[in-house]
């Protein structure tokens, strides 16, 4: 009778064990490299939004503005001025009065200019102010002036336009720079939600386990086929689970947090997402498909504003070496009075015509002498930088091209892994319900189950980073989601 007892507890034990809607631990996500679920909030959307809201972004823009205005500003040097003057003399002897006006063309493509005068004249001038006299229909002359050594080629006015147009691209290239990290960080903050998200699920599968153990227990006890200790012993089990859970949950509402300083609404204010947003696996930006040394150089824009930099440095080297040379400049003018002869008589008449030229030269010079050596100096230095920043990038590109193999491997270890692990704790679970099996056996499965899925989360996430690392190191625009429309407003 004894004996027949005790069968009908451990047939009891294996009908109240697990129940029949407990689940295992979810079952491992999709690979890498298969297409991502369309469900739920999807990586193409934060990348989206980030490069339209993100603020550090529109703050760049906002600066390559600034540039374009101070470029427009550099070209107010070559606009066309017109000044005029006149007096008239209302007691004395003389009752002369004159007034002219002026149109000054500065050249862009020399240091001179060129200028349009017009002038009239009334009444009667002391000898000394002689030149005050035209004829009745007033005077209209053309001058040009025309720098042949110093200012020929550059000047003050051109460095600046020149020096505008270079510092328009360095902001655009900041800015490029800017968006590349934004996207970056983007990509990190969705994938630690989405690990978050998946961790959350594990922890609540362990709870979900431990909880239905606990009511088929209790019962077990309540029909004398289990020791009470067994309830205890399975209620700090569940507690410890539920520790776990609330710690994952705790995670996941500050990677939400995180998160939504780049996933925002279509005012531009963060938006938090919830539980329900997350998608069934994680997502993962393409591999990066052009490694070419001299392609991902060319594409890089710490390496273009290097460039600027040296350009920069190179029109300032100019300059220098402008101001070195003597200031030789030719002018040549013509003027017409029209109308009939006025005060000043017949010598107002004819057409005029002259020629000249002024010189002038600095016996030192000492101040271009060390500006020219600053120049070449820095110019020496940033192609230094050039060199070091080129080999730098080959390196970490080696660096994270390797950590990236390294990631794939682990990633399909991790799935194995987990996948092996589940099938253990599965038969553990079929041995405790047929009483094979002790309490503290089954849940060592199912913990090194749910801590193979977690290093399987782990493994993918960084999986995924690697691969962001890889594209904006490489500053693969497309992959980042910088397309055209962004990457025309950042250059210029």
């Amino acid at each position: 009778m004894r004996k027949a007892w005790m069968l009908a507890g451990l047939a009891v034990s294996a009908l109240l064990a697990v129940p029949v809607g407990a689940q295992p631990l979810p079952a491992p996500v999709s690979a890498p490299d298969q297409i991502p679920s369309s469900r739920g909030l999807q990586l193409s959307e934060v990348l989206a939004s980030s490069r339209r809201f993100a603020p550090s972004i529109l703050e760049a823009l906002a600066n390559t503005r600034a540039a374009d205005g101070r470029v427009l500003a550099s070209e107010g040097a070559f606009d066309l001025l017109f000044s005029g003057e006149g007096f008239s003399r209302i007691a004395g002897f003389y009752d002369g009065t004159y007034v002219q006006g002026k149109a000054i063309q500065p050249l862009t493509n020399n240091g001179g200019q060129l200028e349009a005068s017009y002038r009239v004249s009334r009444g009667d001038f002391p000898v000394y102010e002689d030149y005050s006299f035209t004829d009745r229909l007033g005077e209209l002359k053309v001058r040009g002036v025309f720098a042949l050594l110093r200012d020929r080629y550059i000047d003050d006015r051109r460095f600046g336009q020149r020096n505008a147009l270079i510092e328009r691209d360095i902001a655009g290239l900041d800015a490029l720079i800017i968006a590349i990290g934004v996207q970056q960080r983007a990509i990190q903050a969705y994938g630690q939600w989405v690990a978050a998200g998946q961790q959350v699920r594990v922890y609540r599968s362990l709870v979900g386990l431990a909880q239905d153990r606990q009511d088929g227990i209790r019962r077990q006890v309540q029909l004398g086929a289990r020791a009470a200790i067994l309830l205890t012993e399975n209620e700090q089990n569940l507690l410890r689970r539920q520790s776990l859970l609330v710690a994952a949950e705790r995670d996941l509402a500050n990677a939400a947090q995180r998160l939504s300083l780049f996933w925002r609404d279509d005012d531009g204010r963060p938006r938090v997402a919830t539980p329900a947003d997350l998608p069934t696996s994680l997502p993962m930006v393409r591999q990066l498909r052009d490694t070419d040394p001299a392609a991902v150089l060319a594409r890089r824009p710490d390496i273009q504003l290097i460039e600027q930099r040296l350009a920069q440095g190179e029109a300032k080297l100019e300059l220098e070496q402008n101001k070195l040379l003597p200031s030789l400049r030719l002018f040549a003018e013509a003027g017409k009075d029209f109308g009939e002869q006025g005060l000043g008589g017949r010598s107002r008449d004819p057409f005029e015509a002259v020629v000249g030229f002024t010189f002038s030269m600095p016996l030192q010079n000492r101040a271009a002498k060390g500006n020219v050596a600053a120049a070449e100096a820095y110019i020496n230095a940033l192609e230094w930088k050039r060199r070091q920043s080129e080999e730098q990038i080959l390196a970490e590109i080696a660096q994270l091209s390797t950590n990236l193999t390294a990631a794939e491997r682990l990633a399909v270890l991790a799935r194995d892994e987990e996948v092996q692990a589940e099938k253990l704790a599965a038969g553990e679970r079929r041995l405790f319900q047929a009483g094979a099996s002790d309490f503290f056996l089954v849940n060592l499965r199912e913990d090194a189950a749910a801590n193979a899925a977690i290093r399987r989360l782990d493994a993918e996430f960084r999986l995924a980073q690697a691969r962001a690392d890889l594209v904006a190191v490489a500053a693969d625009l497309d992959a980042l989601q910088l397309g055209e429309d962004l990457t025309s407003a950042l250059r210029p």
